[in-house]
């Protein structure tokens, strides 16, 4: 762990918990400015916009007076993280599918390989705000691997971390390929790589992540990815997209998070919300990873969705507007909308889309 909210250089005097929900705290030298008015806000970025922001009817004093302003938080003025030097970008994220280097065995069964590999990033989170994390393939969540149940998987997993790291899947599989410290080949140590070999099974919507201790940092700094098994007859076509909802605690004390996220970057689709056509089937492979939190959720605004648990029968268990995951936990929402317009959708849990879990769906004809 990071000691005196300082990590690798990168969080200077990082916000607690509390602070960045009631201000007066700064993060990084650049200072975390979020909402209308920000929840937290640096004092040379006050005076240049004369004066605290005010609540309703403009008579606060209090910068997070309503969370930020009266049409809620986001990044201040629209101010974007520089997606390009993260080297990926939360739109790409969404609709990107890995399906991996196709192959057909003698026996004629699907053979599907990938190349992943470890890395530690420093990915811009906020405005000015960098993160040391640890990633797979150098992204926030780490790649979507898809795949049909019944088919043979090879996963050649390189560590290019300066930390021991391994990749444990979620499904059935044998013991020594499960990912585990102790078991079969273990621990992957900087440098070496191993080669995971399993059947996919059973079909759903699945996730990985490392399993090196202290489990909770590896799964915080960003080391997870969604794993989707198709079943053996496609489901219906549809405008298919994956929402990982997790979190970053820049203090590195493991109380809470202070930013919240879905694929990678806080508040991102409500710069640039996710585009889909009306009455077109949208399905969303959904999964929660968030670590320091113990559950996390899903609504959305305008609509109601079939939700079908972790993905695994093809009937759905419920129709409603909010999903409740903890985490690990994952699902499959399937939905039309009927009508043209903006819909939000964010984590019923105000504090997590305060602070940025939430978007918005722009349907258009």
């Amino acid at each position: 762990m990071c000691p005196d909210n300082v990590a690798d250089g990168n969080l200077v005097n990082a916000p607690t918990r509390r602070q960045v929900l009631f201000g007066g705290a700064l993060a990084g030298s650049a200072g975390l400015v979020l909402g209308a008015g920000g929840i937290a806000r640096s004092a040379d970025r006050v005076a240049q916009e004369g004066g605290p922001a005010a609540g309703h009817g403009g008579h606060s004093s209090n910068p997070a007076a309503h969370g930020g302003g009266i049409n809620g938080p986001t990044f201040r003025l629209g101010r974007q993280v520089d997606h390009s030097a993260n080297g990926f970008h939360p739109n790409a994220i969404l609709r990107d599918f890995d399906y991996g280097t196709v192959s057909v065995l003698p026996d004629g069964r699907t053979l599907r390989e990938w190349e992943i590999f470890s890395s530690d990033e420093d990915i811009e989170i906020a405005p000015g705000i960098t993160f040391p994390a640890w990633t797979f393939n150098s992204r926030i969540p780490g790649p979507s691997l898809r795949c049909r149940e019944g088919d043979l998987l090879r996963v050649r997993f390189t560590n290019g971390s300066e930390h021991p790291h391994t990749m444990h899947f979620h499904g059935i599989h044998p013991a020594e390929m499960d990912g585990v410290p102790g078991v079969g080949r273990g621990v992957i140590e900087p440098g070496e790589s191993f080669t995971y070999e399993f059947d996919a099974i059973p079909f759903g919507v699945h996730l990985y992540h490392c399993h090196v201790s202290p489990l909770a940092e590896h799964i915080a700094r960003g080391m997870y990815g969604t794993f989707i098994v198709d079943p053996p007859q496609d489901r219906p076509p549809a405008d298919e997209m994956v929402m990982v909802m997790h979190g970053y605690n820049t203090t590195f004390d493991g109380e809470g998070n202070q930013l919240y996220a879905v694929n990678g970057i806080p508040f991102h689709y409500m710069h640039e919300p996710v585009q889909v056509r009306r009455n077109e089937l949208v399905r969303i492979y959904l999964v929660n990873v968030l670590e320091y939190d113990p559950v996390n959720s899903f609504h959305l605004h305008g609509n109601f969705f079939d939700y079908y648990p972790t993905g695994t029968r093809l009937e759905p268990s419920e129709f409603t507007d909010t999903v409740v995951q903890a985490q690990g936990q994952r699902g499959i929402c399937e939905l039309r909308f009927p009508y043209p317009g903006r819909y939000m959708f964010h984590a019923h849990k105000t504090e997590f889309a305060d602070l940025g879990w939430m978007g918005f769906f722009e349907v258009s004809e």
